[in-house]
C-alpha cells in the first residue's frame, strides 16, 4: 500500500481507474511467461543430460530443424513453453470479465496437456521412425543386402502411423477406422514382401544353410554348374568366386539347385 502512496497522483488515478481483474490478468501472464522461460531453460538441460543431440543426429527430423537454425532440443524445450504461455493467456482471460473466458479456461485445463502430449507423441513417433529407417539401413548393409529402401522406408512409415494414432487418440479422435486401416496395410506390406522377394528370401535361406554347414569355404576351388573357379566371398544371398579372367557372383539358389563339385 505504501508503494502506491509513494507513486505521482496520476499513476495512482491510473492504477485506480484499471479494474483489478485486469491487473491480476497481468500478473498472471507475467507469471506464465517467466515459468515458460525457466522451465524451457530447465527441458533445454535436461535433454542435453540425456543425450537427446546424440540420438537424433542424422536422422530426418533433425537435419530439416538445423535447415531453419534450430534443433530437436530447442523445438521440444520451445514447444513446452508456448504451452504454458498458451495457458497464461486462457488463465488470464479467465479472471476478466471476457465473455466465455471462465468457459474457455476449463476447456482449456482438460484440452491442452492432451495436445502437449499429442504433439509429444508425434515429435518422438517421426524421430524413432528416423532412427528406425537408419537402422534398418545399416542392418541391410551389414548383410549386404542390396539396396532395396523400400524396407526401411515402410518400417519408417510404419512407426509414424502408430505414432499418429496414439497423438490423436490423445485428442479424443475416434481411431477405429485408422486402426482398421493400419492392420489393412499391414497385411498389405506383408503380402507385399512374400510376393516381391519371395526368391530373395529363398537365397537367405539357402545362404543360412550354407554358412551354418560350411559345404565349401573361402580358398576351396569348386564348380558350380560351367563356372569354376576359387571362392573368394561367401554371404547370405550369394557367393563370389574367382578364376583367371572373370569374378562370377553366383546366387545361393542357383548353388543349391546345380550342386556343387569341390575340387581337392
Amino acid at each position: 500500500m505504501w508503494v502506491l502512496q509513494s507513486l505521482p497522483p496520476v499513476a495512482r488515478e491510473f492504477i485506480a481507474a484499471v479494474p483489478q481483474a485486469i491487473w491480476v490478468a497481468i500478473l498472471i501472464f507475467i507469471a506464465s511467461v517467466t515459468t515458460a522461460i525457466i522451465t524451457g531453460r530447465i527441458t533445454t538441460r535436461l535433454l542435453l543430460q540425456l543425450n537427446i543431440p546424440a540420438v537424433t543426429e542424422g536422422t530426418a527430423f533433425e537435419r530439416t530443424a538445423q535447415e531453419f537454425g534450430t534443433s530437436t532440443v530447442n523445438l521440444i524445450s520451445g514447444l513446452v513453453r508456448y504451452f504454458i504461455i498458451a495457458g497464461g493467456v486462457v488463465g488470464s482471460l479467465s479472471v476478466t470479465d471476457v465473455q466465455y473466458g471462465t468457459t474457455l479456461w476449463q476447456e482449456a485445463v482438460q484440452f491442452l496437456p492432451r495436445v502437449f502430449i499429442a504433439l509429444l507423441v508425434i515429435v518422438t513417433g517421426i524421430l524413432v521412425g528416423d532412427k528406425v529407417e537408419l537402422f534398418v539401413d545399416e542392418q541391410l548393409r551389414q548383410v549386404k543386402l542390396p539396396e532395396i529402401t523400400i524396407i526401411s522406408r515402410l518400417a519408417k512409415i510404419t512407426t509414424f502411423y502408430i505414432a499418429a494414432l496414439v497423438g490423436l487418440s490423445q485428442l479424443g479422435v475416434a481411431t477405429l477406422a485408422l486402426v482398421v486401416l493400419l492392420a489393412v496395410y499391414l497385411f498389405a506390406v506383408v503380402a507385399f514382401a512374400v510376393v516381391a522377394f519371395v526368391d530373395l528370401l529363398k537365397s537367405a535361406a539357402v545362404g543360412t544353410y550354407l554358412l551354418l554347414h560350411q559345404p565349401y569355404a573361402i580358398g576351396d576351388e569348386v564348380e558350380i554348374g560351367d563356372t569354376r573357379g576359387i571362392v573368394q566371398e561367401i554371404d547370405l544371398f550369394v557367393t563370389h568366386v574367382e578364376n583367371d579372367t572373370e569374378e562370377l557372383i553366383i546366387p545361393n539358389t542357383l548353388v543349391f539347385k546345380r550342386g556343387i563339385i569341390r575340387i581337392r
